[in-house]
C-alpha cells in the first residue's frame, strides 16, 4: 500500500460521488472508432456543468485550457440530414462537479467526459468514441474496450453538449498498475483525436490491457 493513502482517502471523503458498481459479466469488446454496429432511436442532448481538463485538435496536441460550460438544456431529433460531429468542431473535457469526481474506494467508479459542439451548427454523435490512455512518455497506450451498452444517435445543437462514461478500476498497489498522463478520445467515424490531460495524478489503475473483461472500460455517447 503506498505511503500516502491515508491523506488520498482522507481528500477523497470530502467529495460527493456518484459511484457506480462495475458489471464484471458484461461483454467487452475492443475500441472502435465508429458508430455503426449498433443503434436506435433517437434523443436529445443536453449541457452539463464541467471544468475543462483541456482539449486538442489532434492526438498530437495537449491541452490546458481552464473554465467552465454554462449549463444549458437544448438538443433535438437527430435528422436525417445533419452531418456527424468533427473532431475539430468538438471540445472534450472530464466533467469535475460535485457529484462526477470518481473516488477510487470499494471498487470500480465511474468517470463522465463531457463532448461540448463548439461549431456553429448542429451535428450528429452516436456509437461508441475511440478512448486510449497514454502514458507519461507515450510510450505505454492502452486502447480502452468498450462496454455491451445499447445506443442511439443524437443531434448536439451548437453550444450544446452531451456525454460519456468511463467505468474505472483504481488501485492502490505498488504492483501490476498503470499510471495514465493523458487521455485520447476518437469521436465516431473521426481518424483525429482529442487530447485531455489525465485529471487525477496520484491515482492509478489496475494494468488490465490485456484482460479479457478489464474492469475499466468505455460506454457510448449520450
Amino acid at each position: 500500500m503506498r505511503s500516502d493513502t491515508t491523506a488520498r482517502i482522507a481528500r477523497r471523503r470530502t467529495l460527493r460521488v456518484a459511484a457506480a458498481v462495475l458489471t464484471a459479466a458484461a461483454a467487452l469488446t475492443l475500441t472502435a472508432c465508429n458508430g455503426s454496429d449498433s443503434g436506435g432511436d433517437t434523443k436529445s442532448a443536453g449541457q452539463a456543468d464541467t471544468a475543462p481538463a483541456g482539449s486538442g485538435g489532434s492526438s498530437g496536441s495537449s491541452g490546458g485550457a481552464q473554465g467552465s460550460y454554462a449549463k444549458a438544456e437544448g438538443g433535438g431529433r437527430a435528422h436525417a440530414g445533419v452531418e456527424r460531429c468533427r473532431t475539430e468542431n468538438l471540445e472534450a473535457a472530464f466533467a469535475t462537479g460535485e457529484d462526477a469526481l470518481p473516488v477510487p474506494e470499494d471498487g470500480g467508479t465511474t468517470a463522465t467526459i463531457v463532448l461540448m459542439n463548439k461549431g456553429n451548427y448542429s451535428c450528429k454523435l452516436g456509437g461508441f468514441p475511440g478512448v486510449d490512455l497514454t502514458s507519461i512518455n507515450g510510450g505505454e497506450r492502452w486502447s480502452l474496450a468498450r462496454s455491451s451498452q445499447k445506443w442511439s444517435s443524437l443531434e448536439v445543437e451548437a453550444g450544446q453538449s452531451t456525454e460519456f462514461t468511463l467505468n474505472l478500476a483504481f488501485t492502490e498497489e505498488e504492483e501490476g498498475f498503470y499510471q495514465p498522463a493523458w487521455v485520447e478520445i476518437t469521436p465516431p467515424d473521426e481518424t483525429k483525436a482529442l487530447k485531455i490531460e489525465w485529471p487525477w495524478e496520484s491515482d492509478s489503475l489496475v494494468d488490465q490491457r490485456s484482460a479479457t473483461h478489464p474492469g475499466t472500460f468505455v460506454n457510448p455517447i449520450g
